[in-house]
Formats: C-alpha cells, structure tokens, sequence
C-alpha cells in the first residue's frame, strides 16, 4: 500500500503525536501500527491548550519521527495529500477548516466539529462551498464494543452512556470532552434528538436527550473518571458494554487511512452536525436550568 502524505495541522494536541507515531515511530508495538500514512509536516502553533514550551517539546518529538514542524501554513501543506486537523481549541476550526478546504485535499477534522453549533453549521457550509472531502468524529465512535451493541440491538428505544467530563482549558468542558460519549449515543440510537435537559453537580453533568419517535438517551459526562460504556435497549432486550479504549487511536487513524485511499466516508457530516447540535443545546439547558430545543438545520 503506497504511503498518503498527510501534513498535521496543529500541535496543541497529544493527537497529533499519537497519531504521527503510529504512522511511522519504528518503536511503534506492531498492534498498534497502521499503514498507508505518513505524516510529512505539522503546522505548530501556541493556544490555550499549550504553551510555548509544550509545543517545543512536542516539536522535538515529532522531529524524531521525520516530521517537519513549522509555523507557516503554506510550508505545512506543501507537497501533502491529505490533511489531518489536529487542533486542540475548537474556536479556531472555522478558521483553519476554511484554509484547508481551499486546497481539495480529504482532511479528516479531530473532535469536537467546532465550538458551537453555529459555528459547526458554517464548517458545513465551508464544506459545501469547497466540495470538501471530509469527515469528523471521535474515536469513541468506531470501537468494536459500540457495533456490537447495535448488531444486538437493531431497533433500540434507550440508551444510558457514561464517559469522562474533561476540563477544558478555555471554552465548554461539555463541548470539548463530552463529545466523546455524545458520539456513543449518536452512533448507537442514531439521528432525530429534539431536545435536551441537562443537570450538573459535584460529580460532572447528566443530559437527558428526547427523540421525535419517543426514544430516549441517557449522556452521564464525569469528572475524574476515565470510564467509557454504557447499554442499548428495548423493553425487552438491553445490552450492557464497557469500552476497551487501549485501540482507541488506531481505531479510529485505520479509517482516516481507508478514507484518504479513496474509501467512503466513514461518517456522515449530518451525523457529526447533530453530534455538535447535542453538544451545544446541553450547554444551553445548564445554563438555562430549563430544557432547551436543539437547533433547526
């Protein structure tokens, strides 16, 4: 399989060493490996996720690897044939999105799609304009436990997830981190959540999520606790699972290689719109206190 060229853009983000080692790190474990990429180039600039010194020590590492690291946009895209974007602080992915659209290259968009719903509707539109191919999502999405779930579960009424409530160094903690556990019920009940109640307390938040065909989903988001599972129901079936995330980034870095051979999209952009539009109406509800509507698209 011939090696894409993928230029990273971002360095605020563990991401994007783990995925540029598991590219190309010869010290890689072979389980963990995956072919078909090899990061070129990374696009290093500071945020609130990192300072000065971290994106210099992460510099240093990807160097290690054979990665070209540097602050100008048109150095980090030169000679690329895909695109990866690797950046931490959602704020800035309408911004960097726009860039690389321009370049008709697939690119597949690091979690969370962006840090609003408004926002994540405009990278949709970008994508439109640009004829853009890419996808966006968690990893939390693609592990084997979730499709497992829904082969047992074909036609759930409920879903209960838990996962980690991560605090964000600016921005929604919700936004940022709790995408990966909205990822699971969005996978697993899939489009159609109207709306949403959400509580928070010493332990971390709780949504409630309605559907237009009276399903429910349960999203329970906890601070310190690095947990991820949940269960799929009917009223007479459930399926419980606990997620085994030690294949999380190979995981999902295996479908970002199918996707930049020419593979299908692995997600539909509606899928990930919706994702965000979850996202964003929690948000809302706890600062409301009330149950808030998602957003018409």
């Amino acid at each position: 399989m011939k090696d894409i060229k993928v230029a990273i853009i971002g360095l605020d983000t563990s991401h994007s060493l783990q995925f540029a080692s598991r590219m190309q790190d010869a010290n890689c474990d072979i389980t963990q490996k995956v072919m078909g990429l090899r990061a070129i180039s990374c696009l290093a600039f500071v945020t609130p996720f990192q300072d000065e010194k971290g994106i210099k020590e992460r510099t240093l590492e990807l160097e290690k690897l054979g990665v070209k690291v540097t602050s100008s946009f048109e150095e980090a895209v030169e000679g690329a044939e895909a695109l990866m974007l690797e950046v931490n602080d959602p704020s800035l992915h309408v911004e960097y999105f726009e860039k690389c659209a321009k370049l008709k290259l697939p690119m597949f968009l690091d979690k969370p799609l962006a840090d609003t719903i408004e926002n994540g509707i405009k990278i949709y539109e970008i994508a439109k304009k640009y004829d853009a191919k890419v996808f966006s999502a968690s990893s939390l999405r693609f592990m084997k436990e979730i499709d497992y779930a829904c082969k047992i579960i074909q036609k759930p009424e409920r879903a209960n997830v838990f996962g980690a409530l991560g605090i964000a160094m600016a921005g929604e903690s919700v936004v940022w981190y709790g995408v990966h556990t909205f990822e699971m019920l969005q996978k697993l009940l899939g489009r159609g959540a109207t709306s949403i109640s959400a509580h928070q307390d010493d332990k971390g938040v709780v949504a409630i999520v309605k559907y237009n065909d009276n399903r429910r989903g349960v999203v329970e988001l906890n601070e310190g606790a690095w947990v991820y599972g949940g269960s799929l129901r009917t009223s007479q079936d459930c399926e419980s699972f606990t997620i085994d995330m030690s294949t999380a980034y190979k995981g999902e870095l295996d479908q970002v290689s199918k996707f930049f051979h020419g593979g299908e999209n692995p997600v539909d952009f509606l899928d990930t719109l919706e994702v965000m539009n979850m996202l964003d109406t929690t948000v809302k509800s706890l600062k409301s206190g009330k149950e808030e509507l998602l957003t018409e698209i």
